[in-house]
């Protein structure tokens, strides 16, 4: 069994970094397994995932082996988590590979104990072939861009029927308020003032002036788009990070599974597809941006219409979408790290860096010349055309 002392997770550049969330210890593990009968006792304790934002474990049982997700109370309760368990049922009975969430002796699908809540699921077939490489950066080439799109796509099929409506107030997750209101600076004012956290946090920041500006730079005539978008359960998370693969190798290999629906909830599929798009094709975490890959962000695109074909609206929707798509979950973020974590250091960067850095980035040259050449590609290319 693996120790936990050393373990070190991804931070919010490319150093490793002490986790909050303490690793799974194999006591703990041993303990918690016990209450989902059919995963069996643990034999073994192999793996500590370097997410940062939960702690998780592989673990190996008498009944195979399964992820051990653990979750501060604040973060997630085991009500919290029913919808998102609820999606992925969904997405299982419409045919699409995700993980089979292990059920509690009370036959539920999270189980709480203090300040913990605990989820199990059932290890899913594919290579983790990114598992060692940060959240957010891009794929290995541009046909893993072009197979990520179509996965994607066959998600937002699948997911068509489910619907649990909003999912709440819960920190850490991908939501869908602000840009498609008639006037998002109101809605995102409204977002604020019902997490008292941020509030207290942007309090001491000129908030409203640096949203009113990037909304009037970036945001011109996109709510009415948006508004006009029917409203879709989304994985909310799109990165090669979150995909098993069918083999070895860069340029070969197809998505067989999907997971971490932790940031699912109800958006639409533009802000997913563009989602996915500016987590992969921009690298974020690089010293000064090595060069955005335009090239990238079409073969997911094109990837995508293979499955789902994609509009010429739809396309200028979501090349239009992307400076902005990452709004409300950075002030997730802040929320997370100001009122939870009580580390204003790092909602500071949340604040500044992720927040304000990534939709002035579009602004600047480098950003312009990434959004043209993804808006002349598209329309060069046959397929999104459709």
């Amino acid at each position: 069994m693996v120790s936990a002392q050393d373990h070190r997770v991804h931070g919010m550049g490319t150093a490793l970094e002490a986790p909050t969330w303490p690793a799974i210890t194999a006591a703990e593990a041993e303990a918690i397994l016990a209450r989902f009968p059919a995963a069996g006792a643990m034999t073994a304790l192999r793996w500590h995932s370097p997410r940062p934002f939960s702690a998780a474990a592989l673990v190996e049982t008498e009944g195979g082996t399964f992820l051990l997700k653990r979750h501060h109370r604040q973060v997630r309760t085991a009500a919290a988590l029913a919808p998102e368990h609820a999606f992925m049922a969904h997405l299982r009975s419409a045919g699409l590979s995700v993980p089979e969430v292990m059920l509690t002796d009370e036959c539920c699908g999270a189980t709480e104990n203090g300040d913990w809540t605990y989820e199990l699921h059932r290890s899913a077939p594919g290579l983790d072939l990114y598992r060692d490489r940060p959240s957010w950066t891009p794929f290995l080439s541009h046909r893993h861009a072009h197979e990520g799109g179509a996965a994607l796509a066959r998600l937002h099929l699948a997911a068509r029927g489910f619907d649990a409506g909003p999912r709440g107030d819960h920190p850490l997750v991908a939501s869908f308020t602000i840009l498609p209101a008639p006037d998002p600076l109101a809605a995102a004012q409204a977002y604020v003032a019902a997490r008292p956290a941020l509030a207290a946090f942007l309090a001491g920041e000129p908030w409203h002036q640096e949203l009113a500006r990037l909304f009037a730079a970036l945001g011109a005539g996109l709510s009415p788009q948006l508004a006009r978008q029917p409203t879709l359960w989304t994985h909310g998370d799109w990165h090669p990070s979150n995909l098993l693969w069918s083999q070895e190798g860069e340029d070969a290999g197809t998505v067989v599974t999907t997971f971490d629906f932790g940031l699912a909830a109800q958006t639409c599929a533009l802000h997913d597809l563009a989602t996915a798009i500016e987590r992969t094709a921009i690298p974020w975490l690089e010293p000064d941006h090595t060069p955005a890959d335009a090239q990238a962000a079409l073969a997911l695109l094109a990837g995508y219409h293979t499955v789902l074909p994609l509009s010429r609206e739809d396309v200028a929707t979501t090349i239009a979408l992307l400076p902005l798509v990452h709004i409300e979950f950075a002030l997730s973020e802040v929320d997370y790290f100001a009122g939870i974590l009580a580390d204003p250091d790092q909602a500071a960067l949340a604040w500044q860096g992720y927040l304000i850095g990534h939709a002035d980035w579009f602004l600047s040259p480098a950003g312009q010349d990434f959004l043209a050449q993804v808006r002349n590609g598209a329309h060069a290319h046959k397929e999104p055309n459709a």
